[in-house]
């Protein structure tokens, strides 16, 4: 392998069973991710971390925070600041007790998995550090899910800061993958006063790293990433600074990205729209090319 594409040995034989009709495709979970950044001093860094080897899914590929939608937080009523549920259901494309939930989601796992909270005592504020043991109490109870987001705003008197995320990209996983998420990916830029830590036990390694250099591991076969995660890094490599960045997020096209697979002459053609470098071109009896 050339580049550090993530590519499991089963995909084939999976993409051969959707074909002949003997894989049913699972229902995508909703999810939510964030590119965390910041401004470094030779340009804008992102938030990244290393998956455990040992994880079913995307075992040792680099990734940003994030994860499912908790059902909890679809209807729940919340402090809630900046665009309205209904600008945010119009943005994502979905009702509004669904924008609420991802939304929710994209703020609860940046917190779980890097201890950033995008929230505040008021609408225009944010907390600061984090890192006491009240506050890792909570954040553990939300991991385990004995406490919804909802449940933890309002124990804490803080208000959502939506207006602090900007909606980047939406991609779903193939149909031909057990374990399928419809994820949005969402900017973020890191609140003054906080820090990040590696607070996930799903990572090993947590890293802030320019865009570009993470995009070069990943070309030299270093850095194991998911067609997605170097999309989006490859992306932001245009953008000096994160407030760049989030200025140029409610403009960003936000159709999914669903990968295809197809037979042509003799071989499965794996496709993702937009994106001719993940292309690969599979033998109906062998692995991939």
């Amino acid at each position: 392998m050339a580049n550090g594409q993530w590519y499991p040995a089963e995909w084939p034989d999976r993409i051969r069973a959707l074909a002949d009709g003997s894989l049913q495709p699972a229902v995508p979970r909703r999810a939510a991710t964030v590119m965390l950044l910041k401004d470094g001093p030779t340009g804008t860094v992102v938030h990244m971390l290393r998956r455990r080897a040992s994880m079913a899914f995307a075992g040792g590929a680099y990734a940003y925070p994030g994860g499912g939608v908790d059902p909890r937080d679809d209807e729940h009523h919340i402090h809630w600041a900046g665009p309205t549920r209904a600008w945010w259901a119009a943005r994502l494309g979905v009702d509004e007790t669904t924008a609420q939930a991802i939304v929710c989601a994209a703020v609860r796992e940046t917190y779980e998995e890097a201890g950033v909270l995008l929230a505040g005592p008021t609408p225009e504020s944010v907390v600061g550090d984090t890192t006491g043991a009240e506050w890792e109490a909570d954040r553990a109870a939300l991991v385990a899910r004995d406490l919804s987001f909802a449940e933890f705003l309002e124990r804490r008197g803080l208000v959502l800061r939506s207006d602090l995320l900007g909606a980047w990209t939406r991609w779903i996983t193939p149909e031909f993958e057990p374990r399928r998420y419809d994820t949005w990916f969402f900017v973020a830029a890191l609140p003054e006063g906080q820090r990040t830590r590696n607070a996930s036990t799903e990572a090993d390694r947590t890293v802030w790293i320019r865009p570009q250099d993470a995009a070069d591991g990943y070309d030299k076969g270093e850095l194991l990433m998911m067609p997605p995660t170097i999309a989006t890094l490859r992306q932001l490599t245009a953008y000096g600074t994160a407030a760049d960045a989030l200025a140029a997020a409610p403009d960003r096209d936000l159709t999914p990205v669903l990968a295809q697979a197809r037979l042509v002459d003799g071989e499965i053609v794996l496709s993702w729209p937009g994106h001719d470098e993940f292309t690969k071109h599979i033998p109906t009896g062998g692995a991939s090319a």
